[in-house]
């Protein structure tokens, strides 16, 4: 057979619905200046799809910086990669403000999130090594996973019982490889909102001798007294071994990061492939990083309002009978019950009858007969984009409760 069709027979569990979602449910094109209202096929709608949790993606003093510094720079500087030709100052001193912000010893630059923490994975374990992680860890980490040559045991999600079961394996199985162990959890899971246990996984740590990875991208810059992630936030900030997260999120940019003990970063430095092959990362991007993050530290109102605003909307949604499952952090999904054709019929109804712009989750994703709106509250919403909102989803709630979306199929708009 050949390969291509292989892949034209068998475009996916995603990809079999393209000829209808595209440009509408999937790669929809929204236009304007970034913020809580957006032009989306020439009409504006309430967004709540960006994780542009402070607001800093238009944030005047970043707006300035990333202009300056893409003047003077350009996007080419510096050529090659970072330890080659492609090492700055400036990529020194984000590293080192970083370290100092997230309380770790040393930080390495990522130019991705995503390729980032998988290349971290692959340096970090050898064959003998076993992982053990979270079944609802973000799909860049099961990609490192798949880079894994050894063992790996996965415990249900956020169940310590579970967690402790697959440590009890793993360490038999390291004991008889002479290897180490790895675990994996994320501060914040970002489709459900809630916090990861760290706290409780960190009490295991003396008893299975495993060292700790966090993927906190939804965590940092939003939970924590000084927003500094969710080990800030849970207290035990000093005993994540490395620190991941990236500047997607709360900091409206790109790039990444992980922090941990200087020996080890260093070991990062010079053994990640991701980063030792691939260009730098751009200058302007990395300056526009270290006003970004400035702001994060010396502009608190930033965070506390993101706060009012999530609590406003997530005591909303309760008030009006929606279940939003057990969150905990900014990200806020609302759980419904429907096929995909009512899902569908609710998500048009929404965009185009009231503006609404969210994201939607159904199978394959998730079971049959669910449905997930996903909401991320920001900084700079308002209280009328709140309140709308909430009577919009109370309004389209009691449509399909009433089964006014059961239609045979939905035409695309």
């Amino acid at each position: 057979m050949d390969i291509f069709d292989k892949l034209l027979k068998h475009m996916g569990p995603i990809g079999e619905h393209a000829a209808r979602a595209h440009g509408y449910f999937a790669f929809p094109k929204l236009e304007g200046e970034i913020g809580p209202r957006m032009s989306f096929r020439g009409k504006e709608k309430i967004i709540w799809s960006l994780n542009n949790y402070l607001g800093l993606a238009n944030h005047p003093e970043v707006r300035a910086t990333d202009t300056e510094a893409a003047t003077k720079f350009g996007l080419a500087s510096p050529m090659g990669a970072r330890m080659m030709s492609g090492n700055s100052d400036h990529h020194e001193q984000l590293e080192k403000e970083l370290s100092e912000f997230v309380n770790k010893e040393d930080t390495i630059l990522l130019n991705y999130g995503y390729q980032g923490i998988s290349s971290a994975i692959d340096a970090i374990c050898s064959r003998r090594d076993i992982i053990v992680y979270d079944a609802e860890c973000h799909a860049s980490i099961i990609d490192g996973l798949r880079l894994h040559p050894g063992y790996r045991y996965v415990f249900k999600h956020n169940d310590i019982a579970d967690c402790e079961k697959q440590l009890t394996r793993a360490q038999e199985m390291a004991k008889s490889q002479g290897g180490g162990i790895l675990l994996i959890t994320e501060g914040v899971f970002g489709m459900a909102g809630d916090q990861g246990k760290l706290r409780l996984i960190t009490d295991l740590k003396d008893r299975y001798k495993f060292r700790l990875l966090v993927d906190d991208a939804h965590g940092f810059g939003t939970m924590g007294k000084n927003g500094a992630g969710t080990g800030e936030e849970q207290g035990i900030q000093d005993k994540i071994d490395l620190y991941f997260s990236t500047f997607a999120k709360s900091m409206a940019s790109i790039g990444a990061f992980i922090s941990g003990d200087k020996a080890i970063i260093n070991f990062l430095r010079y053994n990640m492939r991701s980063q030792i092959f691939a260009k730098s990362l751009p200058l302007p991007l990395v300056i526009g990083n270290l006003k970004r993050l400035e702001l994060l530290r010396t502009q608190p109102a930033l965070k506390h309002k993101l706060w009012e605003n999530v609590k406003k909307l997530q005591h909303g949604l309760k008030e009006n009978g929606f279940d939003i499952g057990s969150t905990n952090s900014p990200v806020t999904p609302i759980y419904l019950q429907g096929d995909i054709p009512e899902a569908t019929a609710m998500c048009l109804d929404l965009r185009e009858n009231y503006n609404i712009f969210c994201s939607i989750v159904v199978y394959p994703v998730i079971p049959k007969g669910q449905i997930i709106y996903r909401l991320i509250p920001t900084a700079v919403h308002t209280d009328e984009d709140i309140n709308l909102t909430l009577e919009a989803f109370k309004q389209t709630k009691q449509k399909l409760d009433e089964k006014m979306y059961k239609v045979a199929e939905i035409p695309f708009v």
